[in-house]
């Protein structure tokens, strides 16, 4: 399976609406076997990242009020992306694509006041 990311926001009465996301694979966020050999790793754990181990058991569901410290933890992380690719056994090439296309969502839900889901 792949793990995919989207953005929405929340309705009238609370409800997820997903909004349209970019085509050609932009919303890919990796295998299902990233979610704990990369996303939810321990080497994740290790440099103090509290959203993307949520991978590790579920999905992960950033709400609206919470986008700005996901884009900081990104932020963070992003210079540590080519080790915990190695750690986790993939391509570094690939795993700056999926980090792109979570950031790049995370971008989109912020201008839209939403949020993302990773799943």
């Amino acid at each position: 399976m792949t793990l995919l990311v989207h953005t929405f926001v929340r309705g009238a009465d609370g409800e997820r609406i997903l909004l349209k996301d970019p085509p050609n694979g932009e919303d890919m966020a990796g295998f299902e076997s990233t979610r704990a050999r990369l996303w939810g790793s321990d080497a994740m754990r290790a440099l103090g990242a509290r959203f993307f181990p949520v991978l590790d058991r579920h999905d992960l569901t950033v709400e609206p009020d919470e986008v700005d410290a996901f884009l900081a933890e990104c932020e963070a992380l992003r210079p540590h992306l080519a080790d915990l690719a190695q750690r986790g056994g993939y391509g570094a090439d690939y795993v700056a694509d999926r980090f792109g296309n979570i950031v790049a969502a995370a971008l989109r839900a912020k201008a839209e006041g939403g949020g993302i889901l990773v799943w």
